[in-house]
């Protein structure tokens, strides 16, 4: 991706998007408090969620929000992983849908193609495609739902911005954070996985170094949430650093394959209905947005 994308150029990215992704919201049952994933009927959080509030509670992000569900072997759980993966920057191309331009909106940005139906080519254009995609429904979640999400965290507008470390090391900024830096102008909270931490699904504060940031308001952002152990540990160990409150916005909370029309996680009970914790997305809606009774466990 070269350039800077204009506002209208990121809108056309997210429209495209709208029809295959799935969003929360803060009025839907059997959702969980913390991560809006299923949640077992009467819970207000999920298995994991609820072990992170019983073991690490007050030193945990104030308020967790994802943008959008990330169901297993759909489009935009592969573009999660497409947009930093080696593999697809080495030519190996198995995205779902075209990987050549359809049509305004649908490259990779400016510069990327010369007219509709000229991104033909594979590993680094599917690559930068998903990168656009990905910063277009951040960057414009952000815009239109960061009051909703400083009004539902108490906390106020943020002063920094840092980006999970990936739980693989790897050299120079993580790829999310070298997406978001020309659109971004608050300061970077400096985050960085300890040399040598073996990464695992356990709630971890030496997991990452956070350099001090005494009194911040530290708005933390992650591409994925699987069981939320390494958000929930980077928010605990800017805490440490001195932050006085983390609110987390995750582009891709993961659910199983089932999710989008056969219960997904919580399809053993009954495999015939939907899952009621999953709604279709909608650009004017969000998992907190003003208007609706947001959820809040004890």
């Amino acid at each position: 991706m070269s350039g800077r994308l204009t506002w209208r150029q990121l809108a056309d990215l997210v429209a495209l998007q709208v029809p295959e992704l799935n969003g929360p919201r803060p009025d839907l049952p059997e959702s969980c408090a913390v991560c809006r994933g299923p949640a077992p009927p009467g819970s207000w959080r999920c298995y994991p969620c609820d072990l992170h509030h019983q073991v690490a509670q007050g030193t945990l992000a104030d308020l967790v929000v994802p943008i959008a569900f990330a169901v297993k072997g759909g489009p935009h759980a592969s573009r999660l992983w497409q947009y930093k993966s080696a593999r697809i920057a080495g030519g190996d191309r198995d995205v779902p849908g075209p990987g050549s331009c359809s049509g305004p909106g649908s490259c990779s940005g400016p510069g990327s193609c010369s007219g509709p139906g000229s991104c033909s080519g594979p590993g680094a254009d599917v690559r930068a495609q998903a990168a656009s995609r990905l910063l277009a429904l951040l960057t414009v979640f952000i815009r239109d739902h960061g009051r909703c999400l400083w009004l539902a965290s108490g906390v106020g507008r943020p002063s920094h911005v840092a980006v999970v470390p990936s739980a693989r090391t790897r050299p120079g900024p993580h790829p999310l954070a070298s997406l978001l830096a020309p659109y971004l102008t608050l300061p970077w909270a400096g985050l960085t996985a300890r040399p040598g931490q073996h990464p695992v699904r356990e709630l971890d504060p030496d997991r990452f170094l956070a350099a001090p940031v005494p009194g911040a308001r530290v708005l933390l952002i992650d591409d994925t949430w699987t069981t939320g152990a390494t958000a929930q540990s980077a928010a605990m160990s800017l805490r440490r650093a001195g932050a006085r409150s983390v609110v987390t916005v995750v582009l891709g909370r993961h659910v199983g394959p089932g999710s989008a029309g056969a219960g997904g996680l919580l399809g053993a009970r009954d495999p015939t209905r939907p899952a009621p914790f999953l709604a279709p997305f909608l650009t004017a809606a969000c998992a907190v947005h003003p208007g609706r009774a947001a959820a809040r466990g004890p």
